[in-house]
């Protein structure tokens, strides 16, 4: 087990020990979720402020932006919703619990975001034939990451997933799993790398169980779980 600090309520994996399998660890503070803050020391908090939700995945206001919503709804919900509806139905999201996602944090200024739910809310992947349900445990799933450019490859993913893995196992959930890319090595485009990479996953402890049927930039995706054991006090 790794070892760690205590710092301003937050608990802090020692760099020594990042990149070691699950050693994120997290306690609540306000409306806080910590993960491994990382070299920059991100914090990174449930998605319940909707304007800073809009700031990632919508900056620009266009009405064709997906909104992370694909997999939350049935294509035909998702065609229905168009411009403004799709805003303030993420709107709604953004007040219930629990969140939507998670976002990163630089100060108070947000920088990512990751989409994770229990996948039972995930619409897509409930009726998904190319990447089905593996068993009966009711998983929560993480589905998409959004990191601002000026940010990129600064360890803010890691963060993100730490942090996703934090707030699923806060909330109970029993495990956590992702449907990551296999890059092989190579370097694949933005559009494809949004699913996170299988590289990403492992580092932060997942086992890959199985490939799907789906793909990213041409390439095999995989199902990849993390078992959370117990929820925490």
């Amino acid at each position: 087990m790794a070892s760690v600090q205590q710092r301003a309520g937050a608990i802090v994996v020692p760099r020594e020990d990042r990149g070691a399998g699950p050693v994120a660890r997290h306690s609540s503070v306000g409306n806080r979720i910590y993960g491994d803050p990382m070299p920059a020391s991100f914090d990174v908090r449930p998605a319940s402020r909707f304007e800073d939700v809009a700031a990632i995945l919508n900056p620009s206001g266009n009405e064709r932006a997906c909104w992370c919503l694909a997999y939350r709804s049935t294509s035909a919900e998702y065609s229905a919703l168009r411009g403004e509806q799709r805003a303030e139905h993420v709107r709604t999201l953004c007040a219930e619990k629990p969140a939507p996602g998670v976002l990163a944090y630089d100060g108070d200024v947000p920088i990512g975001w990751c989409g994770v739910a229990p996948r039972s809310r995930m619409e897509r992947l409930v009726r998904s034939r190319t990447m089905p349900p593996l068993d009966d445990v009711p998983v929560w799933s993480v589905v998409c990451f959004v990191v601002r450019a000026p940010y990129r490859r600064r360890g803010v993913s890691r963060a993100l997933l730490d942090g996703a893995i934090a707030y699923a196992r806060s909330c109970g959930a029993p495990a956590i799993e992702g449907y990551p890319v296999d890059t092989e090595g190579a370097r694949i485009g933005s559009s494809a790398a949004h699913v996170g990479t299988t590289t990403l996953f492992a580092g932060a402890g997942f086992d890959r169980v199985r490939p799907t049927q789906a793909r990213a930039d041409r390439r095999v995706r995989w199902l990849m779980r993390l078992d959370l054991g117990s929820p925490s006090s």
